[in-house]
């Protein structure tokens, strides 16, 4: 099952799927930039944008990557 909306986040590392690789099932591993899938589960993986631009259904986090960022660790405007 490939992992949840709440596991990913910008900064992760994530092995995706992209569409022309659907048949194959060949892997392109990346780094998060942002999540497109606006639903918490998706039966063939959450789509996601790398940094590179390459757009694909999420199937394995590799790395963890930079932490999520909160309201907290954000910067308050004055």
């Amino acid at each position: 099952m490939p992992p949840r909306r709440s596991e990913i986040h910008p900064g992760l590392q994530v092995q995706i799927i992209e569409k022309q690789n659907q048949r194959t099932g060949a892997l392109t591993t990346g780094v998060v930039a942002r999540l497109l899938t606006k639903s918490a589960t998706h039966p063939h993986g959450i789509k996601v944008m790398l940094v590179d631009g390459k757009v694909g259904r999420v199937q394995a986090i590799v790395g963890a990557g930079a932490p999520a960022a909160t309201e907290d660790a954000l910067p308050q405007k004055d």
